[in-house]
């Protein structure tokens, strides 16, 4: 992880740009491309903050200076509560949220601030789910936290609850994007999962210490788990639902969409069912939708399982990397090549179906480690060769 390379002035300068009344990202951005940092920003005479593309209010509420002492009681706040501030000159600062059209100028980050740097994927759905709609949520987020995704979410009651326990469950990394301040709890009966997410993840929101979860507030963030996000799962919701609108900022910001298919005469199910039939990815299990990132997030994937399965890729007594087969899934590995063939392609149930002494999972990740030796091969449509 990058250490942050803030100081506690530059910090404070950063947090009274972003209580300046009416100042929006955009405006932000047009301030900060001009003067470059906070400070200079707030050197700025009010002509020259006029010139930059801010209104005249605006360039007054700038130059008087009055958001500091908001400011200061936002660092107060931030300190009691073990929060730090991610500024979009942050070297931690989500890469992929930085693409989008109307990035948070500043993220208020409680817990594992490093996941930031971590391969990002947002499950999302209703806060009105079905037994079934639950199940999927948790069983998918789980088990995109083993393949190394860190599952994203809003920590909603229904599906976004069910994701981050999903992963949490898993040992996996997860990070929850808030709608309001990530000091306060909201529903307040996920005390629990916000005390777990503090210490085993991440809480984020662009949104300042002690802010109340208005209404409005949850249509901002969704810009955010979408934004930050390498794809969007939609598990369950309303045609016009929450989720639907995440889906809707994901295709706008280029980022793949999958969804759950459902029962069609659930209203739960209009939603994900509708992303399909306009093109999302249907999906059944996790692997559907590893195998639709990009080669790079994929080889990524490969390597993060790799150091995990390896303890970080312990060094054999020559010093070199262990191989596939000293690790836990060795004796898998070895089952796989004697099943896999050179000229004649295997599906993934077949696999399954012959190395049933093992679960799934683990007869997964020794593909993946064979893969990442460069043993085997991934066809499309789930389909594996062994190499020459």
């Amino acid at each position: 992880m990058l250490a942050p390379t803030i100081s506690r002035e530059e910090e404070l300068h950063w947090l009274a740009l972003t209580l300046v009344p009416g100042l929006g990202s955009r405006a932000a951005d047009k301030l900060l491309a001009r003067f470059r940092t906070p400070q200079a920003v707030f050197r700025a005479s009010r002509t020259e903050l006029e010139a930059a593309g801010v209104s005249g209010a605006l360039a007054q509420s700038i130059a008087s200076g009055c958001s500091f002492e908001d400011a200061v009681t936002q660092q107060e706040k931030m300190n009691a509560a073990g929060a730090v501030a991610v500024t979009r000159h942050d070297p931690r600062y989500p890469p992929l949220l930085r693409e989008i059209f109307d990035p948070p100028v500043m993220l208020f980050a409680h817990g594992r601030v490093e996941l930031l740097e971590s391969l990002m994927f947002a499950v999302v759905g209703t806060r009105r789910p079905t037994p079934y709609g639950l199940a999927v949520a948790e069983r998918l987020a789980g088990d995109l936290a083993k393949a190394g995704l860190t599952i994203v979410s809003g920590m909603a009651r229904g599906i976004d609850t069910a994701a981050h326990r999903g992963a949490l469950a898993e040992n996996g990394d997860t990070v929850a994007v808030l709608g309001c301040g990530v000091d306060v709890v909201y529903p307040s009966e996920n005390r629990k999962l916000a005390a777990d997410l503090a210490t085993r993840g991440l809480l984020i929101s662009e949104f300042p210490m002690g802010a109340t979860a208005f209404p409005q507030n949850f249509p901002i963030r969704n810009r955010i788990i979408s934004g930050m996000s390498t794809g969007v799962l939609v598990a369950e919701g309303a045609q016009y639902s929450g989720s639907s609108i995440t889906a809707r900022l994901a295709l706008d910001q280029n980022r793949e969409v999958f969804a759950v298919p459902g029962n069609i005469t659930s209203k739960a199910s209009w939603g994900p069912n509708l992303l399909i039939k306009q093109g999302a990815k249907l999906v059944q299990d996790w692997n559907d939708v590893v195998v639709d990132l990009s080669p790079e997030i994929r080889r990524q994937l490969i390597e993060r399982s790799r150091q995990r399965l390896l303890g970080e890729a312990p060094a054999t007594s020559e010093g070199q990397p262990a191989s596939v087969f000293s690790g836990p899934s060795g004796g898998v590995a070895r089952k796989l090549l004697e099943i896999l063939k050179v000229d004649a392609a295997t599906h993934l149930d077949d696999l399954i179906s012959a190395v049933d002494e093992s679960s799934p999972s683990e007869l997964i990740a020794a593909l993946f480690e064979l893969e990442v030796e460069g043993l085997v091969r991934q066809l499309p449509g789930k389909y594996f060769v062994k190499v020459w």
